[in-house]
């Protein structure tokens, strides 16, 4: 990391970029390799490790530079659509379980500007060390208070009015995962959830959703309800994607070659005050044929629907036309070809 950067008040994606330019100066490129391959199969695994995915300084800057980019990317678009259907609302303060090297508290600022008391609580000092590192490099952050905790059963959370738990949840165990759920529920004004886009990750994603129903939680996203999810486990399940641009850093340590990659995640977005969802969100990506926009949706009547939008709709299909996968459906489209 360069010593020389000074703290910044830019663009929270932009200052990221910056901070991570240097991080794996003087790291092998074997050993960097090595982490990464290590990393990858502990996110992708089934199997709970029961410590923490990051254990030293070599694991913490490989997966600085693999995942939080992405993380990053995903976090803000499941904070995005939370601050779509409470837009009168800004979190005050923020408390990021497991946060690691924290990306969520960078998307956090990206989403509402401004500083606040912020806390990352992470039971792997090296992640809590680098992201106090890469948090001092953007002014609003520089503050955050970083503290060793282990993630589970006998967790205490401060009370904040927006808690994050994003990418931790596949490391923890049953009880564990339960725990943190209840904790941040316990906590915060509003809880998100973010998870890997597997089904594994949507699975966990559905525990906690029904944890946080359980609390008294309103769903605010992606769920245009409180029903039951529509979608049958074992035959698809519910995740989103975000493309992010590829810094040279990026393509180094992944080894790609192509300028972008996409993200897939799961996510739960709830509040304790009373918001207004979507009328149905676009649980697909949407298919664009000549003259005629595919929208498959999950609609506030609980159910998967399959929606046709033609050009004769005019104002209608242009909206489906720009519509993106994850977004919100305006309710009140009925006429139109089904």
């Amino acid at each position: 990391m360069n010593a020389a950067l000074a703290a910044t008040d830019g663009a929270p994606a932009d200052a990221l970029r910056v901070a991570l330019a240097g991080l794996l100066d003087g790291l092998p490129p074997r050993q960097a390799a090595q982490a990464v391959d290590r990393l990858i199969a502990s996110y992708r695994g089934r199997t709970p490790t029961g410590a923490p995915v990051l254990r030293d300084r070599a694991d913490v800057a490989a997966y600085a530079a693999y995942r939080m980019p992405a993380t990053f990317e995903a976090v803000r678009s499941a904070l995005a659509a939370l601050a779509a259907v409470a837009p009168e609302w800004r979190p005050a303060s923020h408390t990021d379980l497991g946060g690691g090297t924290g990306a969520a508290t960078w998307a956090v600022n990206a989403t509402w500007e401004g500083r606040r008391p912020v806390t990352v609580l992470d039971w792997a000092e090296p992640a809590l060390a680098l992201g106090r590192e890469l948090a001092g490099h953007f002014a609003p952050l520089a503050e955050t208070a970083w503290r060793r905790a282990r993630i589970g059963t006998g967790l205490e959370v401060p009370p904040a009015e927006l808690v994050t738990l994003s990418y931790v949840l596949g490391e923890l165990t049953d009880a564990d995962r339960e725990s943190a759920v209840r904790a941040a529920a316990g906590a915060g004004q509003a809880v998100v959830v973010v998870e890997p886009g597997t089904p594994e990750g949507y699975a966990r994603i559905l525990q906690a959703r029904e944890q946080l129903i359980g609390a008294g939680f309103h769903l605010a996203a992606p769920c245009p309800h409180a029903a039951d999810c529509p979608i049958v486990p074992g035959t698809d399940w519910c995740h989103f994607s975000v493309r992010l641009s590829r810094t040279s850093l990026h393509r180094q340590v992944k080894g790609g070659t192509l300028a972008y990659e996409d993200e897939k995640f799961s996510y739960v977005a709830a509040t304790r005050f009373p918001v207004d969802p979507v009328g149905a969100r676009v649980v697909r990506k949407p298919q664009i044929r000549k003259g005629q926009v595919l929208l498959d949706l999950c609609e506030r009547e609980p159910g998967l629907r399959r929606r046709t939008v033609t050009k004769r709709q005019g104002p209608l299909y242009r909206a489906a036309r720009d519509i993106d996968w994850g977004d919100g459906w305006p309710p009140g489209e009925q006429p139109g070809e089904e």
